[in-house]
Parts: structure tokens; C-alpha cells; sequence
């Protein structure tokens, strides 16, 4: 066995002549399991938050979206259309017409997101079962119907069964010069019923109408412009590949897809930022915990300035003195890491299988914090514990090192 590793070994476990060096590596062990096991904690809540939200905008965000580089629409034929549901994985294809417009229901009004999309939409989606009130359907009797989000519902106090009463959608006007003279002419007017409301989430539901898309393309203009077109691929696994097939496909039209991570992309970003700030954080936090590992290894040094001069003596090199001190520091963080790994570990399971902490919310979809334990955490924690253990142990390594050897002698 290596001399410096079994030295540490005998100093980590045998019985100091100062209880209170026992104490302060009794608080140092404890101080890395703490801060080891609470960064754990936090970063697996925030993986969790991170798969909620992924899962949550996957309930009406398709699995590819095609939408130009530059501008809001694109050109749209049959041919193209065609082309995609031939690309082996390809599943369903959905043209779609989405922008803002000015939502009236009697006296009150609201900015809302209009999306027009065709009648394979809840393939993409299959939003149907978050119906709350009304009819799952984009037409009915051949009529046109909207379906409407429950925060506008609620913001509108829109009646459902009064059909004597329409949405009223205004929508700037792109084929004539504007009218200052009468404002009203500037803007196209149709109206539409609302058909049924839909609780998703809650930047749908408080901003976001359903239309059939030859409604939104009446309203808007577009004529034969889209502006996405939504893919749906038949195996979750095959995204990338299907993806790579569509860009080949329509990259030279100016076009690009994005898959579901990519249309989420400003909110994942600023969870992983938020993350990081808080690994930091934590960071500093076990840092601070590992100073304790300063004052025990520099009073241990103190105690065995006896056992260094013999060593010394015997031809021992300064350098396996100071390895002695590196190597017991490294035991105590091993002690406490590998405690606060099991200990975070621990309460992660019991929060996933129990819900331990609530998230004290009634209304909220979920009851308790989510987590997703991650084995990369655990490897970025455990190199991050090596790092401030070793920066930790290594000034009073060193100094052991300065010992008077006649004196001690």
C-alpha cells in the first residue's frame, strides 16, 4: 500500500489527543455531506422543472416545424406538401397560419393569437382530451367553429351556448392603402362561434384561439402562404434523422425545421442559465464547508509534528509529507461527498415515489416539485468536491512540511 495513503488512513480513523480536532472533522464531513447532498437535491428539482416543461409545450407543440429564415410566411403548393409525407418516418403533415389579431365579444376585446391550422391538426397534438367545455371540433354542420382557450374564455366571458353571439376578429387589411379618414376600413372583420374551450397551459389558455385554416387564411390574406408547417414523425427516436431528411428537403426553398427542443429553445435556455447560477452557488456554498477541512488539517499538523520529524528523519521527502495531508484531506471530502450523494439521492426517490414537498398550489398541474436525477450531476458534483478539497488541503499540506526536526527529536 502506498505509504502517504496508508498514513492518512491510520490519522483518519484513530483517536486524536485533542477532542476538539474530532470535532471540527466531525463538522467537516458533516459540512460536505450538507452541501453535497442539497446541491443534489436542487439541481434533480431543477432537471424536473426543466422535463416538465418540455413535456407540458409538447402537448401543442409539434414534433417538426418548418418556417422561413427570413419573414413570417412562405409559399406553400401541393408538391411540397407531398414531398414531406414521403419522407420515410413521416407521419402526418400540417399547414398552419398563425399571427396576431384583435379578439371582441360584446363590449370587451383582447389581443389573441389566431392559429388557422387543417384538419389533421390533432395528430400532431392530440389535444382533445384537454377539452373542458364544448365540442372538439373546427366545424360543425359545416360551419366553421374556434376553439378557444379557457383564459380567454374567462377574460371575455364568452357563453359557449349562446350562438347568437360571434367572435368578432379584426385583422390589419394588406390589399389597399391605408384610410385615415375612416380607421374601420384599415382592418378585415369575420366572424366565427366559439365551439369548445381547452385548458393546456398557461400561455395557451390565456392568449391562444384554434380556427380552421381556410378561416385564418380569409381573415389574414395569405392566400397560398403558410406560415409553419407542422410534422408530425412516427417513432419519438427517429426526430433527428426525420429532421435531417427535411432540411435536405427544403433548404433551398430559404425554409428550416426546428424539432421540439429547438421551438422551445429561449425557455430550456434560461432554465439550464438558471441552473448553472444555482450550481455556482452551491458551489461557493461547499467551499465555504470545506474550510473546515483547512482547520483540521492545520491542527492536525500541529499534533503530529512528531510523527513528521520521525518521518523526516528516516529520509522521508517533503513531498510525501505533504501527500500525507492531501491524501487525509481527500478522505474527509470522500466521507462527506459520498454521504451526501446517498443522502440526496435518497430524498430525491422519496420525493418522486411520495411528493414529500408540495408545491403548496391547488390549481397547479402538478401536486409536489418534480425531480429527475441525472448521473452527469453526480459527476460534475463529485469533480467539483475534488477541486475545492484539493484547494482546500493543500497550504496546510504544505506548511506540515516546516518542521523543526531536532526540536521535536
Amino acid at each position: 500500500m502506498n505509504v502517504a495513503f496508508f498514513v492518512a488512513l491510520r490519522y483518519l480513523f484513530s483517536k486524536k489527543k485533542s477532542n476538539f480536532i474530532n470535532f471540527i472533522s466531525a463538522i467537516s464531513v458533516a459540512g460536505v455531506a450538507v452541501s453535497t447532498a442539497a446541491m443534489v437535491i436542487v439541481l434533480s428539482v431543477f432537471n424536473g422543472l426543466e422535463e416538465f416543461t418540455r413535456s407540458l409545450y409538447a402537448s401543442y407543440h409539434a414534433d417538426l416545424e418548418i418556417t422561413p429564415v427570413k419573414g413570417k410566411s412562405f409559399p406553400v403548393d401541393r408538391g411540397l406538401v407531398a414531398s414531406l409525407s414521403q419522407i420515410q418516418g413521416v407521419q402526418a403533415v400540417t399547414e398552419v397560419i398563425a399571427d396576431d389579431a384583435l379578439l371582441r365579444y360584446k363590449d370587451l376585446q383582447l389581443v389573441v393569437k389566431v392559429k388557422g391550422v387543417s384538419e389533421n391538426f390533432n395528430q400532431q397534438y392530440p389535444i382533445s382530451t384537454k377539452l373542458v367545455g364544448g365540442t372538439f371540433a373546427l366545424k360543425q354542420e359545416g360551419a366553421p367553429r374556434a376553439l378557444i382557450g379557457i383564459g380567454v374564455q374567462m377574460q371575455l366571458g364568452i357563453d359557449l351556448a349562446n350562438d347568437l353571439e360571434p367572435l368578432v376578429f379584426w385583422y390589419p387589411r394588406k390589399d389597399r392603402q391605408v384610410d385615415l379618414a375612416n380607421p374601420a376600413n384599415n382592418f378585415q372583420q369575420r366572424l366565427i362561434l366559439a365551439g369548445g374551450t381547452l385548458a393546456i397551459e398557461q400561455q395557451f389558455d390565456q392568449s391562444h384561439v384554434l380556427v380552421p385554416l381556410e378561416w385564418a387564411e380569409d381573415l389574414m390574406q395569405y392566400k397560398q402562404k403558410r406560415t409553419s408547417l407542422e410534422i408530425k414523425v412516427q417513432r419519438e427516436e427517429d426526430v433527428i434523422s426525420v429532421q435531417k431528411a427535411v432540411q435536405q428537403l427544403i433548404a433551398p426553398r430559404g425554409l428550416q425545421v426546428k424539432n421540439r427542443q429547438q421551438q422551445q429553445e429561449s425557455i430550456m435556455r434560461a432554465i439550464k442559465i438558471e441552473k448553472l447560477f444555482v450550481f455556482v452557488a452551491l458551489a461557493f456554498v461547499l467551499a465555504v464547508a470545506s474550510f473546515n477541512i483547512f482547520f483540521t488539517l492545520s491542527m492536525l499538523a500541529i499534533e503530529k509534528q512528531r510523527d513528521i520529524a520521525i518521518f523526516i528523519a528516516m529520509g522521508a521527502l517533503p513531498r510525501l509529507v505533504s501527500n500525507i495531508f492531501l491524501v487525509e484531506g481527500f478522505f474527509i471530502a470522500c466521507v462527506g461527498a459520498f454521504t451526501g450523494l446517498a443522502l440526496g439521492l435518497l430524498i430525491c426517490l422519496l420525493q418522486s415515489y411520495f411528493g414529500l414537498v408540495s408545491l403548496g398550489i391547488q390549481s397547479s398541474l402538478i401536486q409536489s416539485y418534480p425531480v429527475v436525477i441525472l448521473w452527469t450531476d453526480f459527476v460534475a458534483i463529485g469533480l467539483v468536491t475534488f477541486v475545492i478539497t484539493f484547494l482546500a488541503s493543500y497550504a496546510p499540506a504544505w506548511r506540515a512540511t516546516a518542521v523543526n526536526v531536532p526540536e521535536q527529536l
